[in-house]
């Protein structure tokens, strides 16, 4: 699937191999620049559709954590979980691996629901992250996100 804001990598390890690192959540401040680590909520023990899972992040001024929830969890081909803050639906974050003949390719997506906009223009991201415009923010840290990952499965 083509994705607005997405980076795509070739990987070669098999398509489980990439799948257990992505979903095992305290490890991926190893590879993300922002994300620095998470850690299942509400008696979730592992990545299920449903599941709920406290993020934790940084940039280099500001600290914050979100709760997100797993909705599309199909080992080991593709791993999807929202954020929503408020009551309103503002991204999802999603893992597509496909198996190629080197081992698999990775998608890494970031999609802004339709009421991203107002609370971006409204600065609210920012007061958060100190970030004013996610989507180039989101599209460098998925580059080095995946290009960490390769590096991780050798």
């Amino acid at each position: 699937m083509a994705y607005e804001v997405s980076i795509v990598r070739e990987v070669s390890a098999n398509p489980e191999k990439v799948w257990a690192l992505i979903t095992d959540l305290p490890r991926i401040g190893e590879w993300s620049p922002e994300a620095t680590g998470g850690e299942w909520i509400e008696g979730a023990a592992a990545a299920a559709v449903g599941a709920q899972f406290k993020g934790t992040n940084k940039t280099a001024t500001h600290n914050w954590e979100s709760i997100v929830t797993v909705d599309v969890c199909d080992a080991p081909r593709k791993f999807s979980f929202s954020l929503h803050a408020a009551g309103t639906h503002l991204c999802d974050w999603v893992y597509e691996i496909e198996p190629s003949t080197t081992g698999c390719q990775v998608t890494h997506a970031w999609v802004a629901s339709p009421q991203w906009a107002g609370f971006e223009e409204a600065g609210i991201g920012e007061k958060i992250s100190g970030v004013p415009k996610r989507a180039p923010h989101n599209l460098r840290s998925m580059e080095i996100t995946l290009d960490n990952l390769i590096k991780a499965v050798k």
